[in-house]
């Protein structure tokens, strides 16, 4: 990187942190306020850009397009995390004080982490969407955390079931071996039971191999891969850790189109610096690439026409990331509206946007009302499930798009609602947490 690119994002850096240092500014009645712990910075820039940039042009949208939600104007500051923990908690006791909280959105595990009982005693709601805390799945326990879309456990079942597929069946996993390689970070090793637990299940033999934070350096990792030979590798990655994943897999022999990366490891800025060790590459999503759906051409008009778009190269208008973004602008704005048909045309407290969170169901017709019909599944999140039913497809780089491969693919809900309860009920025991009754509950509101 040249010295004035490295100056330029270190005064952007600053200018973010101290603006973090102003006053938190009291929010007018016709409001409703988002926090955004976002990065810009630092080795996860090109998620966190991608995402809250997506986000930001969701959010201009309806105020352009639509006033805002019946009338009351969506308003957002962000603070720089660099996506530490550290920062992310400063930058939440920073902008709580602001009136009108909708939701926080960190898109970082750590820092979600560390906002769990925060957020629940500030009573406002926490979203995770494809990422946190997997137990947080149960709102009877997690009131206020919403693993929208995606937890890590829905996500691991999801990649097994399609490494059957390909294979035959689920029977045919018996005998193959499987190697995870993870981010070394809370958010790389939730994981890892379990992995373990269906690789009891189905037979397979299964190897764990954590990558060190950010991940530039892998090549003992795959030499590692390469003794053990096997059938596929599963990327659970994170920023500059997948492309180098991809081109030190090329160097030791892997067959690209044998590893499966997550949720996390399946965007475009992935891939592209990857060069040719990146085609035929595959990766789980939530919601598909491209800038073909309505919503985004309302945005490219509406937004960008205006000149007010988040992303500096309209290039990545379509992107993995943004596209994320803009979903998550979508289930925001959506649990804020139903939200409002209850408690009333106004800015809400976040424990009432909670409430609208708790009843977010978009079928396919509203879905494809919203505009974004092919862009994401559906969602039906409910007081028990705060995830919301957890189906992915599949995406495969063909060395300038990714492409879908897959039909839409549930997780074995079966298998893992129990451990999901049984460890929720473990946390609500130790933080002497009531467990909510969803029938007496909803018959009371």
């Amino acid at each position: 990187m040249s010295l004035p690119n490295i100056l330029r994002r270190a005064f952007f850096g600053a200018v973010l942190g101290s603006l973090a240092l102003l006053p938190a500014v009291a929010a007018p009645a016709d409001e409703q306020y988002f926090p955004l712990q976002s990065y810009r910075v630092g080795p996860y820039a090109a998620g966190g850009t991608g995402f809250f940039g997506g986000f930001i042009d969701y959010l201009n949208l309806i105020d352009i397009r639509d006033g805002g939600v019946n009338g009351v104007k969506l308003t957002w500051d962000e603070c720089e995390t660099q996506y530490e923990v550290e920062r992310g908690v400063e930058c939440y006791k920073r902008q709580k004080s602001h009136a009108g909280i909708a939701a926080w959105n960190p898109l970082s595990v750590g820092i979600a982490y560390a906002m769990i009982d925060d957020v629940t005693a500030d009573k406002a709601p926490l979203i995770t969407i494809n990422h946190g805390r997997t137990d947080s799945t149960d709102g009877r326990v997690f009131k206020y955390v919403f693993p929208l879309l995606l937890n890590p456990y829905s996500e691991t079942s999801g990649i097994v079931n399609y490494i059957a597929a390909r294979e035959g069946g689920q029977d045919k996993l018996k005998g193959k071996k499987l190697v995870v390689l993870y981010h070394g970070s809370p958010y790389g090793k939730e994981t890892i039971p379990i992995y373990q637990l269906l690789a009891e299940k189905y037979g397979f033999s299964l190897e764990q191999i954590e990558v060190p934070h950010p991940g530039n350096e892998q090549q003992s990792q795959w030499l590692t891969i390469r003794r053990a030979k096997p059938d596929y590798v599963i990327l659970r990655g994170w920023g500059v850790m997948n492309p180098v994943a991809l081109k030190t897999a090329q160097k030791v022999g892997f067959p690209v189109d044998h590893i499966i990366g997550n949720v996390w490891s399946n965007s475009e800025e992935d891939v592209i610096p990857a060069g040719d060790a990146a085609k035929g590459y595959t990766a789980i999503t939530t919601q598909a690439s491209g800038a073909e759906y309505p919503v985004l051409q309302e945005i490219v008009k509406t937004v960008y026409g205006a000149g007010k778009g988040n992303l500096e190269d309209k290039k990545r208008i379509g992107s993995v990331y943004h596209n994320l973004g803009i979903v998550n602008g979508i289930l925001n704005v959506e649990a804020v509206r139903i939200a409002q048909e209850k408690f009333g045309h106004r800015t809400l407290t976040g424990d009432e946007v909670r409430w609208g969170f708790e009843h977010l169901k978009l079928d396919p017709a509203r879905v494809e009302a919203l505009g974004a019909k092919g862009l994401f599944h559906s969602i039906n999140v409910s007081l028990a499930n705060h995830e919301g039913e957890g189906r992915v497809t599949f995406q495969q780089w063909d060395g300038a798009k990714w492409k879908v491969v897959s039909d839409w693919i549930a997780p074995d809900w079966a298998l893992l609602r129990p451990i999901i309860e049984k460890s929720s009920l473990a946390y609500a025991k130790e933080h002497s947490l009531p467990v909510r009754d969803p029938a007496v509950e909803e018959a009371t509101n």
